[in-house]
């Protein structure tokens, strides 16, 4: 690109240049044409004013001369002669002089300041055959002689001679003579260098000259015609070239302007090419960056593609293996908030080293943004050697990283997925290494884990959602199922706590633990909880005294506008808010204890009820209870799994229900499935009792029934 403007605009500076030179050349060569053709017009008239300044004299000096009364003496050729000798002095001008008849007799003569007779006038007569005696002569319409007084410039070879004729019969004072007839004094003068010098010096005109070769320029010569008409001989000069003098006079400055114009040509080239330096270089550093992760030097996703394009094509053609390994940082937020953002970018560099140092040659490691990376494992890439690798990559990662003086220790989840195993496509081989991402994850995490045929079921389900999830709840294509929550005798439904269903048009009832977490993941948990807050308060309108409990996902706790949208929906249904309880889990709390403790202020300031989920099962339950207002605990099914009644389960259960009844808390037992768990939970203090021992959770239809009985759950407690 760079040479091309620059040959553009070299060839429009020469042509610039060109046109310059042109133009003035054309000015140069008019001004020399046209100060050459004046100097022509001005010899030209300027010789035709001599020629007849010269016929003028000789007429003057006939007229002056005693040759009139010569020809009236009866010797008239004696008396001619003496009067033409007298006219000797007087045409020392001329070089010759003859005094002929019509008829060619010459009656007197000089030549050179000599007497001259027939033979040097034979000798004039060479130069033109205009001169008396060798034409007729010529009369008018009424019978006189005509004037043949005429005067030119003729020539013979490499001579030249003015040559002027005067009829003597038609002077203004004529001369005749009796017995002779028609008279002419016939005169020349020869073009000599002396007096093509003088003239030269007369009109300022260099180098005039007579030649016989024609001259190039017309408009610096003269013809001269020989004795048959022929041009034969030319009077040439030097002509005035004043555009020549006018150029050598300004040659310096236009040689300056075209050093300046070089020199502006150079400067604009220079820059030019230092622009094209820079552009070539900032768009090798776009290519770079287009491909590079900025922050850890790695290839990035759009590099990661183009390599896994490449090498599933290698894949078609020699029958090889790919590796394709989707590496997920663990507990990398927590580094972020703790240490600071420049911590993670240290972080994030280390773990790039730490990669690229277990890689094989070929392989590419690739950072896709935030805590996740890629590698691409080419070659002989099988289960073995993807698996190896995935452990080597644990084993790495799992050693505390030095950040800054301080050790941090992180993890990582992995999934792999093989082509052309699993597929031969770029875009499906992915989605499959993240569906065994998100299986690792969800084993318990810092562990990988490959692609199994048996995880396109959580696959479909993660498109279902993206895909159908929004269009169900915006098309109110949801259910709700309630499960009872019993009083500790068994005999009194004392609330409902909602649980969404979703009954796939495709895949039938899908429960809540195979969509929950991946809206989550997607966006879509708040308008999903909002649904299921407003169709629990709507369904629960029917159900007076009963208390509804529905679940608050973290996500949906931590939005800004939780508390005005739990409210609004309250107003929008008509529902007590006395009646409603909000039941959270820890993790509600752990984000940020402060906004959440405000949060939780704002909601029970309106009357609204709060359960703490799964107690027990997290690290710091005891100091929830302690700052947090809750009106209710609700111990986790795990506690009652494998519950003996002397066992350490039922000790940690008496003691949840002695602490909670201590606290002025309500206790309620999640999973109770036996009647022996009923007796020892009746036992220990726990006010209420939830599980499948009373009742799955069941369609509203199926609690009005259950309403309508007086003991629902009697025949159930005696079997």
């Amino acid at each position: 690109m760079f040479a091309s403007s620059v040959a553009t605009l070299g060839i429009a500076f020469l042509l610039l240049m060109l046109a310059g030179a042109g133009v003035v050349i054309a000015i140069t060569r008019e001004a020399n044409r046209l100060e050459a053709k004046r100097q022509h017009e001005r010899i030209e008239a300027a010789l035709q004013s001599q020629i007849s300044f010269e016929q003028l004299r000789l007429e003057k000096l006939a007229i002056a001369s005693d040759l009139q009364q010569a020809l009236n003496e009866p010797t008239t050729q004696q008396a001619v002669g003496s009067a033409f000798a007298q006219l000797r002095g007087r045409l020392a001008d001329f070089d010759g002089a003859y005094l002929v008849t019509a008829e060619g007799t010459v009656l007197a003569g000089m030549d050179r300041r000599n007497a001259a007779g027939p033979a040097g006038y034979a000798t004039l007569r060479e130069f033109s055959d205009q001169l008396p005696g060798l034409k007729p002569l010529a009369f008018d319409r009424g019978g006189d002689l005509r004037a043949s007084n005429w005067s030119a410039l003729m020539a013979k070879g490499d001579d030249a001679i003015l040559l002027v004729v005067i009829d003597l019969n038609h002077l203004a004072t004529p001369i005749v003579s009796p017995w002779l007839g028609q008279l002419f004094f016939v005169a020349y003068r020869r073009l000599t260098p002396a007096m093509l010098a003088e003239v030269s010096a007369g009109f300022h005109v260099e180098g005039m000259r007579l030649t016989t070769i024609r001259p190039p320029d017309t408009l610096a010569s003269l013809a001269i015609p020989f004795a048959d008409g022929r041009v034969g001989a030319w009077l040439t000069w030097t002509p005035s070239r004043p555009g020549d003098v006018m150029l050598e006079r300004f040659l310096w400055a236009m040689i300056a302007v075209g050093l300046l114009f070089s020199g502006i040509f150079a400067f604009v080239v220079q820059r030019l090419r230092a622009s094209a330096i820079q552009i070539a270089l900032r768009e090798g550093e776009i290519q770079r960056l287009a491909g590079q992760d900025e922050l850890s030097g790695l290839p990035n996703r759009r590099s990661f593609d183009l390599a896994l394009d490449a090498a599933l094509a290698d894949c078609h053609r020699e029958g090889s293996g790919v590796a394709v390994l989707l590496i997920d940082l663990d507990r990398f937020k927590a580094v972020n908030d703790t240490y600071g953002h420049t911590a993670g970018d240290a972080l994030i560099r280390q773990v790039a080293q730490r990669l690229l140092a277990l890689a094989r040659p070929g392989d590419l490691v690739s950072r896709f943004g935030g805590d996740e990376f890629g590698i691409i494992q080419v070659g002989s890439a099988s289960q073995t050697h993807a698996g190896a690798l995935g452990a080597r990559i644990l084993a790495a990662l799992t050693e505390p990283f030095d950040v800054d003086d301080v050790e941090i220790g992180i993890g990582c989840s992995i999934g792999i997925a093989f082509a052309p195993l699993n597929s031969d496509e770029r875009d499906t081989l992915l989605k499959l290494a993240d569906t065994a991402l998100y299986e690792a994850k969800n084993g318990g995490r810092n562990r990988y884990a490959t692609f199994e045929p048996q995880m396109n079921r959580a696959l479909q389900i993660k498109r279902m959602v993206e895909d159908d999830l929004r269009e169900a709840i915006e098309n109110d294509r949801l259910e709700l199922h309630y499960q009872p929550q019993v009083s500790a005798d068994g005999e009194t439904i004392t609330g409902v706590e909602a649980l969404v269903r979703w009954p796939h048009r495709e895949h039938g009832m899908i429960p809540p633990s195979e969509f929950i977490a991946i809206a989550e993941e997607r966006g879509l948990i708040v308008p999903l909880s909002e649904w299921v807050l407003r169709r629990a308060c709507t369904d629960a309108l029917r159900w007076p005294g009963l208390r509804l409990a529905v679940n608050v996902s973290p996500i949906q706790f931590r939005h800004k506008n939780f508390v005005a949208n739990v409210l609004e929906i309250l107003a929008e249904t008509g529902f007590d808010p006395c009646r409603l309880e909000l039941e959270l889990t820890e993790g509600v709390l752990i984000e940020d204890a402060d906004a959440a403790e405000s949060a939780m202020m704002d909601i029970r300031a309106n009357g609204v009820g709060l359960a703490l989920d799964d107690f027990g099962t997290g690290y710091s339950s005891l100091i929830y209870l302690r700052r947090f207002a809750f009106d209710k605990i609700k111990i986790d099914r795990i506690f009652l799994e494998y519950m003996e009644p002397t066992g350490e389960s039922a000790i940690l259960v008496h003691s949840m229900a002695h602490l909670g009844r201590a606290l002025g808390l309500r206790v309620c037992a999640e999973g109770v499935e036996t009647r022996d768990q009923h007796r020892f939970l009746q036992a220990v203090g726990c006010h209420e009792l939830q599980g499948f021992l009373f009742s799955r959770p069941v369609p509203a239809a199926e609690i009005d029934r259950l309403l309508g009985l007086s003991k629902p759950f009697a025949e159930t407690l005696a079997a």
